[in-house]
């Protein structure tokens, strides 16, 4: 039999449920402009219909509804778009470091210009050239030397200005290891706090928002997967559960980072760092993992760092690309090793530094060689014209082995004194008393020799890859101008692909309005007709409980 109230407590029912649909509207409403935040909806389903199963169950056909429930309120997700958008920006992480590090060291090189040292060596070359023609000329002569110190001092600036952009690159890479190693924590106390709630039944969605935000801030440093793993107990079918977060690597394996509430903490692993192991201060070896304790102290996963199976020892066998790779691309990591076993450093300043040595100590060698074979105005021999800065005795040959783009400087011999320039060739002639015997016959003024430095600036060395100075350094500029564009343009690949990306997960994710206002009135005008359908029951009951068996009172 019927129950007569039944209507009562389905549209309570309904009541309750499109109140909840309402609450749930003004919560989206309010959120719409928090960042990360995902639009929530709430689930309703029918309520198990009358009768339910049971001896006594009447043979009435069909079942009839006993209204509606709430059975649980969801977030709207894409997790197919969630994993594009996080690889896109890795992909996006590693070109904006790499296009911010080489437009750095553009800025600094500065060719072609007025002022860079191309510039520099092209006037110490005229200055040799006008020396040439006026070899006796004291003007001409400080000229060479002023031209000489200031190819010096553009070497000495390239390198000391390259060098402190690795400085700050390495000063980088440590605030990223903080960063990420805080976002790892983070997470973990989030998975723990879910762990926590989900059993009980309920949906803690801000909680999954504030953990899948962690999530995209970590790929943007790292290559990263996740896995979700169920909590048990009461959880919802839907329930997300705790989150594994794994860093994946090129050769197929992947070293866990997150696992519930357990995390581990990221190392740069090297011969030079500082005690932490965060900041490095020479050449990037690896990434060591750490695992951190329930007592907050830290544990290596090996006790030996240096053979760490947990440490990826190859930088490149990060499977993608990602902040943290293009910052030690341009810092310096270790690439192998040589034939004599010493390591091999890449990276983009790390490499720019070496060429700048090479290329410095060759033009010194090559330029000191010529000067030393003329004479200078009182038929001396030359003596080293490029010297190591605040060498003591300029015409040591390890004044000039020692050469560097960091060190290079002009003897300070030839700064006192400019007629000290061996700008005349020295022919030497037999000894006529000494038969076989040939003595230097200098010639101060006919200035062969200063044309024959000046010719230096095509002369092809083998150190520098059988090419002249000049040819040498129009290469790296030009190479660094080609990488550059390639940075430039993969960059703005990435950011149009994740920009396209973010647009589907806004379409999906993100609270519209419009649609919240259209839901807002419909689930109004429900909650109306349920309480206009209660008033109805409530005259139907009057009606049966007051007027029934009343007949002509």
């Amino acid at each position: 039999m019927r129950s007569t109230f039944m209507g009562l407590e389905a549209s309570k029912r309904g009541l309750f449920t499109q109140q909840s649909a309402l609450y749930t509207t003004g919560h989206n409403i309010s959120n719409a402009n928090s960042v990360g935040y995902s639009r929530q909806r709430v689930n309703m389903e029918p309520t198990l219909g009358y009768p339910g199963i049971g001896l006594d169950t009447p043979k009435t056909p069909g079942f009839i509804g006993t209204g509606v429930q709430a059975s649980a309120v969801e977030r709207v997700r894409d997790s197919f778009v969630d994993k594009q958008f996080r690889q896109e920006t890795n992909k996006l992480g590693y070109w904006e470091a790499r296009s911010h590090s080489i437009t750095q060291m553009e800025d600094i090189v500065n060719e072609p210009s007025d002022y860079g040292l191309a510039k520099a060596m092209d006037e110490f070359w005229n200055s040799l050239q006008d020396l040439h023609v006026n070899p006796e000329d004291g003007g001409a002569r400080a000229v060479v030397v002023q031209r000489g110190i200031a190819v010096a001092d553009s070497f000495n600036y390239m390198y000391n200005s390259i060098k402190q952009l690795k400085d700050n690159a390495g000063e980088e890479i440590g605030i990223l290891l903080k960063e990420a190693n805080s976002i790892l924590e983070q997470i973990a106390s989030i998975n723990e706090q879910i762990i926590a709630v989900e059993p009980n039944g309920f949906m803690p969605n801000d909680l999954y928002d504030a953990r899948d935000n962690l999530i995209d801030q970590l790929s943007t440093y790292f290559p990263v997967e996740i896995e979700h793993v169920k909590s048990g107990g009461n959880s919802l079918a839907i329930a997300e559960g705790s989150l594994t977060v794994s860093l994946k690597l090129k050769d197929g394996n992947t070293i866990k980072l997150v696992d519930g509430k357990d995390f581990v903490q990221l190392r740069n692993s090297g011969v030079d760092t500082e005690t932490d192991g965060i900041t490095p201060k020479g050449m990037i070896t690896g990434l060591h993992i750490v695992k951190v304790n329930e007592d907050r102290s830290e544990t290596p996963l090996s006790n030996d760092w240096s053979t760490n199976t947990m440490t990826v020892n190859d930088i490149n066998n990060f499977n993608s690309l990602g902040k943290y790779k293009g910052l030690v691309d341009s810092y310096g990591y270790r690439s192998g090793y040589d034939s004599n076993g010493l390591p091999i450093e890449k990276g983009l300043y790390s490499e720019m530094l070496v060429n700048l040595d090479i290329m410095a100590s060759e033009f010194a060698k090559e330029f000191n060689r010529i000067h030393q074979l003329g004479t200078d105005l009182s038929g001396v021999k030359g003596q080293n014209f490029f010297v190591e800065k605040d060498s003591i005795d300029p015409t040591d040959a390890s004044a000039v082995d020692k050469i560097t783009a960091q060190n290079i400087y002009v003897s300070q011999n030839l700064i006192n004194d400019p007629s000290l320039i061996a700008a005349s060739s020295s022919q030497e002639i037999e000894d006529v008393n000494n038969p076989g015997v040939f003595l230097p016959n200098p010639e101060p003024g006919n200035g062969k020799n200063a044309l024959n430095l000046s010719n230096v600036k095509f002369a092809k060395i083998g150190a520098l890859e059988d090419v002249s100075v000049q040819t040498y350094f129009e290469g790296l500029i030009g190479q660094l101008g080609v990488d550059g564009q390639q940075a430039s343009r993969l960059q703005y690949n990435a950011a149009t692909l994740q920009q396209a990306v973010t647009e589907r997960r806004a379409s999906v994710s993100s609270v519209s309005l419009d649609e919240e206002m259209t839901n807002m009135i419909s689930f109004q005008q429900a909650y109306n007709a349920n309480a206009r359908m209660i008033t109805v029951i409530d005259e139907t009951l009057d009606k049966i409980i007051n007027g029934m068996g009343r007949v002509g009172l």
